[in-house]
């Protein structure tokens, strides 16, 4: 609720803010993000160590035990998780903010108001960050339907570039076994991602 809070209650209003102060407020979340993800990664280690023994222990006693040891572990995972896509939806409110701030900043020499945000949107905001059952591109579209902001205008904000996707289209073939050699993988990665920006670059020359 700390940030539902800043949102919405704060003297200050989210329009007013400057782009220092919405950057502060991102690495903020960023940081407290990064912490999440490594514990989810830590319990899923843990997990896998737990599961190991428990698959080489006979005793049934014992086994049970594992076998509650596991349940507590993605219990907390789950309740990490639900904690992780608030912080995400968090950040991504925050950092579209902030563009829309640098955007009013560089339009106006006297970097007026944005203009967009009303009470009642930040309301609206408030309870869709709150609702676990609103992912994250889910949450993107209703935050651009919130903001008013068409995506051909924020296309850097709300979608990947071909150099982006180059990588996710690795990631993929990865998941399917198709690229199993991390190294091989990651050169391959870096290849089309220096390949798409030499192309992007290639009309300024």
């Amino acid at each position: 609720m700390q940030f539902i809070d800043w949102l919405t209650r704060r003297t200050k209003t989210i329009s007013q803010m400057t782009r220092t102060e919405l950057r502060r407020k991102e690495l903020l979340l960023e940081k407290d993000r990064s912490r999440m993800m490594h514990r989810i990664k830590k319990l899923d280690a843990s997990k896998q160590e737990i599961f190991k023994k428990g698959a080489g222990e006979k005793s049934p006693e014992i086994r049970r035990a594992y076998a509650q040891e596991f349940e507590l572990r993605t219990t907390e995972q789950l309740m990490v998780s639900r904690q992780l896509n608030v912080r995400s939806k968090e950040i991504l409110t925050v950092s579209r903010l902030r563009m829309l701030r640098e955007n009013a900043d560089r339009a106006t020499e006297s970097g007026g108001q944005l203009g967009l945000i009303s009470e009642v949107d930040l309301l609206r905001l408030s309870a869709l960050i709150e609702n676990d059952a609103v992912r994250g591109e889910a949450y993107q579209e209703r935050l651009d339907d919130v903001l008013g902001t068409a995506a051909a205008a924020d296309e850097s904000g709300a979608a990947l570039s071909d150099s982006g996707q180059a990588v996710m289209n690795i990631w993929d073939k990865m998941d399917v076994g198709a690229l199993s050699d991390d190294t091989e993988a990651f050169d391959e990665a870096d290849r089309r991602v220096r390949e798409q920006q030499r192309s992007a670059e290639e009309p300024l020359a």
